[in-house]
């Protein structure tokens, strides 16, 4: 924690390469997304059985489910105060508690009550970790990587994803079903959330080896140990490290804390650059994609596809959304963040209409829904479909535009609104999405189609492109969309 094992400079690097300490590191920092991506996917093996051993309706499944993006938007307010507070590294290391603590919670729940105060539990370490990766790396990495390197975040958080769902899926076959006793007494749904203690323990572990940021330290007074540390994590002599943390000293002394009363306008309650970033944040999560990631098992199986294979289309679709995710870094600077976000909601709202169509053709064989013919594979197209234009476009893109679209002066504030928008847009999802399958299957996609439409125009009318443009020149683009 002190940064004195970083004093030496990595031999042979420059100022503007890319060591491969600082790379480390930084995915060392990204492994919290990684645990955000693995405990809100992880209940998606569970739900069936959940459902039946406690019992609970449609709306207490959507609270089970729907609490954790709750707790996620509470511990995201948390984490920067305690960040600014006690350190980067060790609030990492106390996320990482939660999170053991809460998996071994969850699986050893005995009733609605606990396993909801569990996943609330749960989501406040989730909030922490979608904070304090982001926050990590832009302040170790070099400026030359520091957009390759905050990418990290993203790709943890969805290889995340494919690990709760791939462990789901081999726990359930290895141990004969989600509701199967075989193992130490405890059926296997309960194995699929105790699984997320390893994942925590490592990034507990990585918190005590990791350095501190070098900006936290200066502004702590910490001089001396944020030279060392910056030598080592950028390659560079101790004299240049010494000014660049002056630098830092220097832009620390000068910001001034945002207020939220900064981001208000007499004329429009907020200023209209704050309602498009709002906006787009909320679109994020009501397009529909954590039905695909947290109920995908359960909704395969409503339609006719035995356990097994639900599993097994459930892993498939976050491969498909690994996959999406490199493409999306290799892209995001080739072709601008705009053109991605139009060709995401155009390619979102055609695949979640296709899917809508699929559900609407199935029929009842052997007292079972099934989907007939050729709509089974056409379903399974357009929902995979779908999570390629999401992962490719607005998974990633939406937070890359967010840390570029509002000038500098309320960059901070406004990012932690828009981050508590995405949150609770995620809690309605989560908590409506049980009743309105119930009500109707196919008019849920469809529900979901529209908001995708939306996303569409929200960007075409209201976002200006930042690719290619310093944050400073963001200021002038605000002046304009603030004041009409």
């Amino acid at each position: 924690m002190s940064g004195q094992h970083t004093a030496a400079a990595v031999p042979g690097s420059t100022t503007g390469g890319s060591p491969r300490r600082v790379v480390v590191i930084s995915a060392a920092g990204a492994v919290g997304g990684f645990l955000f991506g693995f405990d809100t996917a992880v209940i998606n093996g569970a739900v069936d059985a959940i459902t039946e051993n406690f019992r609970l309706s449609s709306v207490g499944l959507g609270v089970v489910v729907a609490i954790t993006l709750f707790g996620a938007a509470t511990g995201a307010l948390l984490a920067g105060w305690m960040a600014d507070r006690i350190g980067r590294t060790r609030v990492m290391g106390v996320a990482a508690l939660v999170f053991v603590v809460s998996a071994i919670g969850c699986g050893l729940s005995s009733g609605f009550w606990d396993l909801t105060a569990w996943r609330l539990l749960t989501g406040i370490a989730v909030g922490y970790a979608t904070v304090l990766g982001p926050l990590y790396i832009s302040e170790i990495a070099p400026a030359s990587i520091r957009g390759r390197l905050s990418s990290l975040q993203q790709m943890a958080i969805v290889l995340g994803i494919f690990a709760a769902l791939l462990s789901d899926s081999l726990i359930a076959a290895v141990l004969g079903g989600a509701d199967a006793e075989l193992f130490l007494g405890l059926p296997a749904w309960r194995w699929m959330f105790i699984a997320g203690v390893v994942p925590a323990l490592l990034y507990g572990i990585l918190s005590l080896r990791i350095p501190e940021s070098p900006r936290y330290l200066a502004a702590r007074g910490r001089r001396e140990e944020a030279v060392r540390v910056l030598a080592g994590l950028h390659g560079i002599p101790l004299d240049q490290a010494g000014q660049d943390v002056d630098r830092m000293d220097a832009t620390v002394r000068r910001e001034r804390r945002p207020r939220f009363r900064d981001l208000l306008s007499r004329r429009t309650g907020l200023l209209p650059i704050v309602w498009v970033g709002a906006g787009i944040a909320a679109l994020q999560a009501l397009v529909g994609i954590d039905v695909i990631f947290y109920y995908s098992s359960s909704l395969w199986k409503s339609v006719g596809f035995g356990e097994s294979a639900s599993f097994g289309l459930s892993v498939l679709s976050s491969v498909v959304n690994v996959v999406a995710t490199i493409a999306a870094i290799v892209l995001i600077d080739r072709v601008g963040r705009r053109r991605l976000l139009l060709a995401g909601s155009a390619g979102m709202a055609a695949s979640l209409v296709l899917v809508s169509v699929g559900f609407s053709m199935s029929v009842t064989a052997g007292g079972e829904l099934t989907l007939p013919g050729a709509w089974g594979p056409l379903t399974l197209i357009g929902a995979n479909a779908f999570v390629v234009c999401f992962a490719v476009s607005w998974g990633p893109v939406v937070w890359v535009l967010l840390g570029e679209m509002f000038p500098n002066a309320i960059r901070g504030v406004a990012l932690a609104l828009a981050a508590s928008v995405n949150w609770f847009s995620g809690v309605a999802l989560n908590l409506s999405f049980p009743a309105m399958r119930e009500v109707s299957l196919p008019g849920s996609y469809a529900v979901y189609a529209v908001m995708a439409v939306l996303s569409w125009l929200l960007v075409y009318f209201g976002v200006p492109e930042t690719t290619n443009r310093e944050l400073e020149d963001m200021d002038g683009e605000v002046q304009r969309v603030t004041h009409p």
